[in-house]
């Protein structure tokens, strides 16, 4: 069973970070992984960084772009996770955009994915249709579970395809903007958690995007399986370093 189905099986509510690798350090990518583990983190997002992504909101992208002057690059991030497994148990998922992946070579990246122990890649900007179409059963040979995204501008019947073909959880983008922290849940959100939730779709959702502290979380899981903190985390860490990540989750969970 991957390793995102059995978290989802223990029916609590998720916590999962997202970071880019090779930032703030190009070698920091291994020790905030551990921490995360180690600080109760449930799911772990590897941002493999990119020149040009534009979903992100300025916070990411400026870890993005120090990750790639420190020298961060698909196959430094292969090398760097290659014995994860040895001390990591939580499901790793890799995200990143399309671009980068192609010019690896998809089926290379699934496959080292799959040997190195990676669960499921995000990737933002592959449409749902030419992933089906194209790239399914490559994902499937080497059991990636590939995480799709829906906004709120996505139309009820594509959200009901998403959840047909989806595996392991959707990725529920609270608002229409970039990637960013976000102090509070506007009421417009929360009608859009609401009406997604009535939906009852098969596969769990989790809220990313604007989760950035305790209030938000917990007004995000009311109305799904868990929720995804990016540009704070990344924020924290610019500010705190890397050695004081369970003082961020601890106080996620206060």
């Amino acid at each position: 069973m991957n390793r995102i189905d059995q978290i989802f099986f223990r029916e609590k509510k998720i916590i999962s970070i997202y970071f880019t690798a090779g930032f703030p350090n190009l070698n920091d990518t291994i020790p905030i992984i551990k921490k995360l583990q180690k600080a109760g983190v449930d799911i772990i997002e590897i941002g493999l960084p990119f020149s040009d992504p534009l979903a992100d909101g300025p916070t990411i992208q400026e870890s993005s772009s120090i990750a790639l002057k420190n020298g961060m690059n698909s196959k430094k991030l292969f090398d760097q996770l290659e014995n994860i497994r040895e001390e990591i148990d939580i499901p790793l998922v890799i995200m990143g955009y399309f671009n980068p992946i192609l010019q690896y070579g998809v089926e290379r990246f699934c496959e080292n994915s799959n040997r190195i122990g990676i669960d499921g890649l995000i990737i933002p900007d592959l449409p749902v249709d030419v992933y089906h179409n194209k790239y399914q059963n490559i994902f499937e040979k080497y059991n990636l579970y590939n995480i799709f995204l829906i906004t709120p501008q996505t139309s009820k019947k594509r959200i009901k395809f998403i959840d047909k073909i989806s595996k392991g959880f959707i990725y529920m983008v609270s608002n229409s903007s970039i990637t960013g922290a976000k102090g509070s849940i506007e009421n417009s959100q929360l009608d859009y958690f609401k009406k997604i939730s009535s939906l009852n779709l098969k596969t769990p959702q989790l809220i990313g995007f604007g989760i950035s502290n305790s209030k938000t979380y917990n007004n995000a899981i009311m109305f799904s399986s868990g929720a995804i903190i990016g540009s704070a985390f990344i924020e924290f860490i610019t500010k705190e370093g890397v050695n004081k990540i369970e003082k961020f989750i601890d106080k996620i969970k206060s």
